[in-house]
């Protein structure tokens, strides 16, 4: 019998000095602002808090994602959260 080939999913984050951010993994940007980025990653949602945040470079195809700004919180969601926007927003707002 043969196994089904495992997929591997990867996520990495770097945080430099509280002011650079650099991502892989990133699915897509699903909101940004200069106070709040909420990403969809390889591993769930994440949302980035702080401020005169904004985006370095973004590359989707390749899964690479460099905030520059001053982050205050990193933010995982709960993996069951990952369908719909609404239960995202809830969420955050709880």
């Amino acid at each position: 019998m043969i196994e089904p080939a495992k997929v591997n999913k990867q996520h990495d984050l770097h945080m430099h000095s509280r002011k650079q951010v650099e991502l892989t993994g990133v699915q897509n940007v699903e909101s940004f602002d200069s106070e709040e980025f909420l990403l969809r990653t390889e591993l769930g949602h994440l949302t980035i808090r702080g401020n005169h945040l904004h985006i370095k470079n973004l590359s989707l195809e390749n899964g690479l994602l460099s905030l520059e700004g001053n982050v205050h919180s990193l933010i995982y969601l709960d993996p069951g959260t990952q369908g719909k926007n609404k239960g995202i927003l809830r969420k955050l707002f709880k």
